[in-house]
C-alpha cells in the first residue's frame, strides 16, 4: 500500500461528544484498557493488570518530556487579549539551554487575535516566588501560520520560572473546557521530567507509582525516551490524500546505551504512547541515514517510503546510529507512520483512542493491519463504559 495514496475519509468515525472524557478517572491505573492481538482477538481489562499482559520478558519504553505551562496571556492597553502559545525555542534553540536562560529568548507562536497585535511589545506583570518582575513579548518574525516572539523579563530568573509563573498549561481543545487546577498534576505522567511539550503523551497518564513497582518487580524492563510533543499532534487531517499532509517537527532526545541496547536485544519493545513509537521506530531510519552517509539530524517525512532507502537490518542501522552519535542523540523528526509502512522495533504499542482523520489513527492502523482499526473502535464505540481521548481509556496492542 502507498501510504501517500491513502484518502483519510478511510480513517474517519463519528465520535461523540458525551463519548470524550473531559477529566480523568480518580485513580488513574483503574480505567478501562482494551487489548487487540495481532489474531485479531479483543478483550476488555482494567489497565491495572497490565503486568499481566505485557510478555514477560518485554522492555517497557516511555517518554518523559514534560508539558509547559505554554499558553502565555497579554493586554494591550486598548483592552484587545492577545495570546501568545509557545511551540518550541528558536534562540537559544536548544530547550535546555532555552529554559535555563535568564536572559532574552526566541520562541516560535502561535499567536491568537494576531490581527490586533500588529507592532510594538506587550507586557504583563509576573509573580515568580514573590518576587513581582515584568514579562515583555515582542513579535520579531511574522509567518502566515506562526510568529517568532522574543520574551525578555526583568529580575533574576530562568526561563522556565517565568514561563511556570506566567503561563497556563494547554490541555487539549477538544476538552472543550477551560484549564483548571487540577491539570496541573492531571496532565503530566509519573515520569515526566525533562521540559518542552505542549501536550502530554497521554499513553503515559495510567501509570501509578504501584504498578511501576510491580512491573519493576515481575522483571520487565523500563527506559525512556524524550519527544516533545508539539501543537501539530492536535491537528486531524486536513487534506483529502495523506501525500498531501505536512507533518509538524519534532525534538526527540535518546541516549546512546539505550541505542545500543536495542541494537543488540532480543526483548520486545513495547513503545507507551505514539510519540514513544515515532521517537523508537525513527531511530532505525536515521540509523539507515546515518550508514549511507546522509545527515540524521532529522528524519524526514516520506524517507522511509523512499525507493532508495537501504532496509538495513534492525541491527544494522542502529549500530550505524550509535557510532556516530554522541552520549545523547539529539535530532528531530517528521515521521509518517501509515498503512503500508513495516514497523522495525516496536512490537507492541500502549495508547490512547484517537480523533477520527488523525496521523495517531493512521499509525495505528499500520500496526494492527489496515482492516482492524475499525472493528477495534467499534468494539469500543458499542460499549458505553469505554471513554475516548487524552482523559479516556487506553488499548494494548500486540504482534
Amino acid at each position: 500500500m502507498n501510504p501517500r495514496q491513502i484518502n483519510i475519509d478511510q480513517f474517519d468515525y463519528s465520535l461523540p461528544d458525551e463519548r470524550i472524557a473531559k477529566f480523568p478517572l480518580a485513580e488513574r491505573d483503574r480505567c478501562r484498557l482494551l487489548v487487540h492481538r495481532a489474531d485479531g482477538h479483543i478483550s476488555t481489562h482494567l489497565f491495572s493488570e497490565v503486568p499481566d499482559l505485557l510478555p514477560p520478558d518485554a522492555t517497557l519504553i516511555y517518554n518523559n518530556t514534560r508539558v509547559i505551562n505554554a499558553r502565555l496571556r497579554f493586554r494591550k492597553e486598548s483592552g484587545a487579549l492577545i495570546e501568545v502559545f509557545c511551540l518550541e525555542p528558536k534562540a537559544p534553540a536548544d530547550y535546555a539551554q532555552s529554559f535555563a536562560s535568564k536572559d532574552a529568548v526566541e520562541w516560535l507562536c502561535f499567536v491568537g487575535n494576531s490581527k490586533r497585535w500588529k507592532t510594538g511589545e506587550l507586557h504583563t506583570a509576573v509573580n515568580v516566588g514573590g518576587s513581582e518582575c515584568l514579562l515583555t513579548a515582542e513579535r520579531i518574525v511574522k509567518n502566515e501560520k506562526d510568529s517568532v516572539v522574543r520574551l525578555s523579563w526583568t529580575g533574576h530568573h530562568t526561563f522556565a520560572e517565568i514561563i511556570a509563573a506566567a503561563g497556563e498549561l494547554p490541555i487539549p481543545p477538544y476538552l472543550n473546557r477551560s484549564t483548571e487546577q487540577s491539570d496541573s498534576t492531571d496532565y503530566q505522567t509519573i515520569f515526566s521530567r525533562v521540559d518542552g511539550s505542549v501536550a502530554a503523551p497521554t499513553a503515559g497518564l495510567h501509570f501509578t507509582p504501584s504498578l511501576l513497582a510491580e512491573i519493576d518487580r515481575r522483571g520487565i524492563g523500563r527506559r525512556e525516551i524524550t519527544l516533545h510533543v508539539g501543537a501539530g499532534t492536535f491537528q486531524p487531517v486536513q487534506t483529502d490524500n495523506i501525500g498531501d499532509h505536512a507533518m509538524h517537527s519534532e525534538f526527540i532526545a535518546v541516549s546512546r546505551d539505550l541505542i545500543r541496547e536495542l541494537a543488540s536485544s532480543r526483548r520486545p519493545v513495547i513503545a507507551v504512547g505514539t510519540t514513544s513509537v515515532r521517537t523508537l521506530e525513527s531511530l532505525y531510519h536515521l540509523g539507515c541515514r546515518a550508514a549511507a552517509g546522509l545527515p540524521f539530524d532529522e528524519l524526514p517525512q516520506w524517507y522511509p517510503y523512499d525507493s532508495t532507502h537501504p532496509n538495513l537490518s534492525t541491527a544494522e542501522a542502529l549500530s550505524a546510529l550509535a557510532d556516530v552519535c554522541g552520549p545523547t542523540l539529539i535530532a528531530s523528526t517528521r515521521l509518517l507512520i501509515a498503512p503500508g509502512y513495516k514497523y522495525r522495533i516496536v512490537k507492541g504499542i500502549i495508547t490512547n483512542f484517537h480523533q477520527p482523520r488523525s496521523t495517531l489513527l493512521l499509525l495505528v492502523s499500520a500496526f494492527v493491519a489496515p482492516r482492524d482499526w475499525r472493528p477495534i473502535y467499534n468494539h469500543a464505540l458499542d460499549d458505553p463504559e469505554f471513554r475516548f481521548l487524552s482523559y479516556g481509556d487506553a488499548c494494548l496492542f500486540l504482534t
